[in-house]
């Protein structure tokens, strides 16, 4: 009776409803594409185009070891945009937030977990114009 129940229920555990957790390479994968989004639209937003358009293309390749000082360069602009219209802009906070939040991630909670395979600044600004 209880190998009956052992079997009858084990696929039930199986088949949860819940995802399995993100790995924390997928994670910071996913969160650069989603931050590299929220840049580009940023600089097309009604509020914000005018006060972000000085601001450099952002493309985060985890990949690059570069993107860990191209993500605190492009956070320190963002702070220090002036106008009211930007600095206060809730998009704006809140990618400079992801921003923060993905450097902390790749830089202590996924070290050891990622492997930068090259190391190109340039690509990182030029990137997210290509494609």
């Amino acid at each position: 009776m209880v190998l009956v129940l052992v079997l009858v229920l084990t696929p039930m555990v199986w088949a949860q409803p819940y995802p399995i957790p993100p790995t924390c390479y997928t994670k910071v994968l996913s969160m650069g594409k989603e931050i590299t989004q929220r840049a580009a639209d940023i600089k097309k937003d009604h509020d914000t185009f005018r006060c972000a358009a000085h601001l450099p293309d952002l493309y985060i390749d985890v990949h690059n070891a570069c993107v860990m000082s191209t993500m605190n360069s492009y956070v320190s602009l963002l702070g220090g945009l002036r106008e009211r219209r930007c600095s206060y802009n809730r998009e704006v906070q809140r990618l400079a937030a992801m921003i923060r939040q993905l450097y902390i991630i790749i830089s202590q909670k996924c070290h050891g977990d990622l492997v930068f395979t090259h190391d190109n600044c340039e690509a990182l600004q030029h990137r997210g114009r290509r494609g």
